[in-house]
């Protein structure tokens, strides 16, 4: 499967998302920062330097939560202009999520008592 080339905006979105992401690590370790949210040092850098501009929801939710950042923040700082957690704003290139042509089924995550 050939990945769609990125939009400037998608690479400007990921440079924003990476920005935040370090200002909010500020003094703590990437390493201590990436193995708190559960993946690797070098994924979280290229995130924080933008050669990973579209990282999976899951990652972006796990590294919001290790530094203590909402969701909603990330999409009211990151996303499309405009977007909002509820808004219209949100495409389908929105900080962490897949591109697809069609529509995506929701996912079903068990949840361990």
């Amino acid at each position: 499967m050939v990945r769609t080339p990125l939009t400037p905006e998608e690479r400007l979105r990921g440079e924003r998302l990476g920005r935040l992401l370090r200002e909010a690590r500020g003094e703590r370790s990437m390493v201590a920062v990436a193995a708190s949210a559960g993946i690797s040092a070098e994924t979280l850098r290229k995130i924080e330097t933008g050669r990973a501009p579209t990282p999976a929801f899951f990652t972006v939710a796990a590294l919001a939560g290790a530094l203590g950042l909402s969701l909603d923040e990330l999409l009211g700082r990151c996303g499309p202009e405009g977007a909002t957690a509820s808004g219209p704003a949100r495409s389908a290139g929105s900080v962490g999520s897949a591109r697809s042509a069609g529509p995506v089924e929701p996912a079903v995550v068990p949840l361990i008592a």
